[in-house]
């Protein structure tokens, strides 16, 4: 004699099958107060590259014065090395200004 078999267990579901229980860590005061010292000097390392950005930029025209002053008739080509580099430059100023944004408030704090 065989023994009937069970029917297989149904699963459950709650009404809504994408819902994502969130779980809180349990932190620290220290920690919470390290997490957000970090945050900061990470912010403020990042917005060493703006100062960066904005010293390549003098050295762009001062050199593009220099060329300009030594050989007259290079004006336009000069000037066009000049705006790209200045574009690049500044381009590379934002990115450090939008990683900065990013790091101070995007990124979540650890206390709230």
């Amino acid at each position: 004699m065989t023994s009937p078999e069970a029917p297989p267990k149904q699963l459950s579901y709650s009404s809504s099958p994408l819902q994502v229980t969130r779980q809180e860590f349990q932190t620290s005061v220290v920690s919470q107060v390290v997490d957000t010292v970090a945050k900061f000097i990470s912010a403020g390392a990042a917005t060493v590259g703006v100062a960066g950005s904005r010293a390549s930029i003098g050295t762009v025209f001062g050199s593009w014065i220099i060329g300009y002053a030594s050989n007259p008739s290079l004006k336009q080509q000069l000037f066009s090395y000049a705006i790209l580099g200045f574009a690049l430059s500044e381009a590379m100023g934002l990115f450090c200004l939008i990683v900065t944004f990013l790091i101070l408030f995007a990124m979540r704090d650890s206390n709230k």
